[in-house]
């Protein structure tokens, strides 16, 4: 288990999740569906999330004492940032494309959509 905790947190477990994931993943999640809100490309959420990466990397090393400059803790933190981000925007685009284009589209699951049959 230390060796799991070892390869996504310097600290404890309990900084992780409340700083990486609910912090910088909600953060993220929002800012991908921003991005989907006003029809910009899915790329963009990349962008976004390598820099709140660096956000999360600052709060972690200005409030519990972590390493600022460690390229394998930014990669975890982008990494969660990324996977938030691409899920918000998944489930942005999906509610769009549905009531936008109503007459083509129906829902196929929580962040799915299919085309009507004729």
């Amino acid at each position: 288990m230390s060796a799991f905790l070892a390869l996504f947190s310097e600290g404890s477990l309990g900084v992780f999740l409340l700083v990486t994931v609910l912090l910088g993943g909600g953060a993220a999640a929002l800012a991908g569906r921003a991005i989907a809100m006003t029809w910009r490309p899915r790329w963009q959420v990349i962008a976004y999330a390598l820099m709140l990466g660096g956000a999360i990397r600052f709060i972690h090393f200005a409030l519990f004492g972590g390493t600022l400059l460690s390229p394998h803790y930014y990669v975890v933190d982008a990494a969660v940032c990324m996977a938030f981000g691409f899920a918000g925007f998944r489930g942005k685009r999906a509610g769009q494309m549905i009531t936008h284009y109503r007459w083509l589209n129906e829902p196929n699951g929580a962040m799915r959509w299919r085309r009507k049959a004729p």
